[in-house]
């Protein structure tokens, strides 16, 4: 009798835990209501931008800094965007940019990954490449513009070998680092099942490295487009055309500030966007995908 009741219970317990787990799970699955989103996501941001907007206007309005060659006003700033819009060169200058960015990382990329897996899985050119990898990754890219102008001349090849030494240690540095974190479980179940090599690196271990490989390309594109407008910065040239780099040092050399401040926020509203339209969403992507982020 007492073995019959200890079985009711425990199959009470398991019931009570698979409905808490149903529970737990749907309101996982439950999206948020666009009102809760609203406030916890997007009103920050956009309170953080306008208290920024409102010190900046402060400063100008109570002449804490009343030079307008240092500091113009907001107002200043966004007549010279509006101006530039209405002329139909605001994009033109983004797109320049962009494009090149773009187009840089995408090289980064394919040259990166299987540098990447080379690095992480053979010993020796592990030994031979990672440090230099990790040197390369901590040299400031603007060193890289003088030797590239010199190796390539003023072209857009010259933009590009530029991102690319920017960005290629940072995309294979990120793929070493997650297939490090690969469970060694993981690998030894991928051979028993007979993914080895080629077959085992596609369909065991990139799929595991894909948080820290995420992680590469998230930094890799943030060091393409510093390594873009360093060059654009330093490398001006009138058959390059006018990216958001040649638009700052234009700005300069005018002391124009009211155009470097231009600048500087489309640099700046450039790689908020693209992370939050390209590398965010896949981040969130791999994390949901191994249950690490509840869905929204």
């Amino acid at each position: 009798m007492a073995s019959t009741d200890t079985t009711a219970k425990d199959a009470n317990d398991l019931a009570g835990l698979e409905a808490g787990l149903d529970a737990l799970e749907t309101r996982q699955q439950a999206r948020r209501p666009w009102r809760q989103t609203f406030v916890q996501k997007i009103l920050p941001p956009v309170l953080a931008v306008a208290l920024v907007v409102a010190v900046w206007q402060a400063l100008v309005s109570f002449k804490i800094v009343d030079d307008p060659s240092k500091l113009p006003s907001p107002g200043a700033v966004w007549s010279v965007v509006q101006d530039a819009w209405l002329k139909g060169e605001l994009l033109g200058y983004i797109w320049t940019s962009v494009s090149r960015g773009l187009l840089g990382f995408f090289f980064a990329l394919l040259i990166g990954t299987p540098l990447g897996l080379l690095v992480a899985r053979v010993k020796f050119v592990r030994a031979a490449l990672g440090p230099i990898l990790s040197g390369l990754q901590s040299l400031p890219s603007v060193a890289w513009v003088p030797p590239a102008v010199i190796w390539l001349g003023l072209n857009n090849q010259m933009m590009y070998a530029v991102i690319l030494l920017g960005a290629v240690p940072s995309i294979a540095n990120g793929l070493v680092s997650g297939v490090d974190q690969v469970p060694p479980l993981f690998l030894r179940a991928g051979r028993t099942l007979g993914a080895t090599g080629l077959k085992g690196t596609w369909h065991i271990v990139l799929p595991a490295a894909l948080p820290g490989y995420v992680a590469g390309l998230k930094q890799g594109w943030a060091f393409s487009w510093r390594s873009l407008m360093a060059a654009e910065i330093i490398a001006s040239f009138p058959d390059l055309g006018i990216g958001l780099g040649q638009l700052l040092e234009n700005g300069r050399n005018a002391s124009d500030m009211a155009m470097v401040f231009e600048a500087i926020l489309l640099i700046l509203t450039v790689g908020i966007a693209i992370d939050l339209l390209i590398f965010s969403p896949l981040e969130r992507w791999v994390l949901r995908s191994r249950g690490l982020l509840v869905k929204d």
